[in-house]
């Protein structure tokens, strides 16, 4: 926590100088960092509730608030309870696909979803925004499965925490900079762009690479405790990396190790992994691995292919040729 406030301390200070080149790129640079640090390999894992046994004020997984625009408290719903309880479940993991996206050829295909690429892109840039709005499940108030009045709790609540960020780093410190004001904003954006970008392909990187499972609700039901481990195996991934990029992902790059024991402290996870592994060995059961680049790369393939209709592995040509039979049913 000292280097994040270092780091958040630093940038700003140099931001404020930011009108020479050199500055503003260090400002912006030591702010990343910073935010991403706060996000992953803080806020994250504090909330998991993974320090609470330090009876630390600072390290309280239920009083913890954190640089983002989500309220806390809707995170440790959306998050610990809902994602973590129902890990790739098709209909009650809102985490597949967010509301947005089409991540499985198990979802069924709708025109829209020709925008998936387009919609991924967006929501990468604006992460901390679609996870701030997860647990508000706008897409169920538009599909009138959820009203307004049931959402305007969450609405109010993101409201709150969005004013307080927003007024932070697009009203305060830029006028605090005075004349420099446009480029301490412009600095502030860069940085929550770069974390949103981050904190997007690390955690699309944990679920949605080649290989990793999804589940039908009826494929979930009954299962027992080995039922839910097999699960949490089966619906995540790992990538490999140095410790700096465990640093900054949180640990969340030992994905699988997470969803089996998310209150265990995140750096212990490269402790386990080696025992897992061999579990999974043991028992026939893939255990899905590789490079940060590989798996963000069939994650990017992924969700381009799912923008047409038709099985995920299936030929381009063969989906492409179902989609104009789909646009166009009388063949004309």
């Amino acid at each position: 926590m000292r280097l994040q406030r270092g780091l958040e301390v630093s940038g700003r200070v140099l931001l404020m100088a930011g009108i020479l080149p050199p500055a503003w790129l260090g400002g912006v640079a030591a702010l990343s960092l910073a935010k991403i640090l706060d996000n992953m390999e803080i806020g994250h894992n504090v909330m998991h509730g993974q320090y609470d046994w330090m009876q630390d004020p600072a390290l309280d997984s239920a009083t913890f608030e954190w640089d983002t625009a989500c309220p806390a408290d809707q995170w440790r719903h959306s998050h610990n309870y809902v994602h973590h309880t129902f890990t790739n479940v098709l209909g009650q993991d809102r985490d597949v696909g967010y509301g947005l996206l089409r991540m499985t050829d198990e979802q069924r295909w709708h025109p829209r979803d020709l925008g998936n690429p387009v919609y991924a892109l967006a929501l990468a840039a604006l992460f901390q925004w679609g996870v701030a709005l997860h647990d508000v499940e706008l897409d169920r108030v538009v599909a009138g499965t959820k009203t307004p009045a049931e959402a305007r709790e969450k609405v109010e609540g993101v409201w709150r925490k969005a004013r307080t960020q927003v007024l932070k780093d697009y009203a305060l410190y830029p006028a605090l900079a005075g004349p420099a004001a446009p480029v301490v904003l412009s600095g502030n954006l860069t940085a929550n762009l770069v974390r949103n970008l981050w904190t997007f392909a690390v955690i699309f990187c944990g679920h949605f690479p080649d290989g990793v499972e999804t589940f039908t609700p009826e494929e979930a039901e009954g299962e027992g405790r080995g039922g839910w481990y097999r699960r949490q195996l089966l619906g995540s991934a790992n990538f490999r990396g140095g410790p700096l990029l465990h640093l900054l992902t949180g640990n969340l790059s030992h994905q699988i190790e997470h969803h089996m024991f998310p209150d265990l402290p995140a750096h212990r996870y490269a402790e386990i992994a080696e025992q897992v592994r061999a579990v999974c060995a043991e028992h026939g059961l893939p255990y899905n691995t590789g490079t940060f680049p590989g798996q963000l790369g069939t994650v990017a393939r992924r969700i381009a292919s799912l923008a047409l209709p038709g099985r995920e592995d299936e030929p381009v040509a063969s989906r492409l040729g179902q989609l104009v039979g789909r646009l166009n049913p009388l063949g004309r």
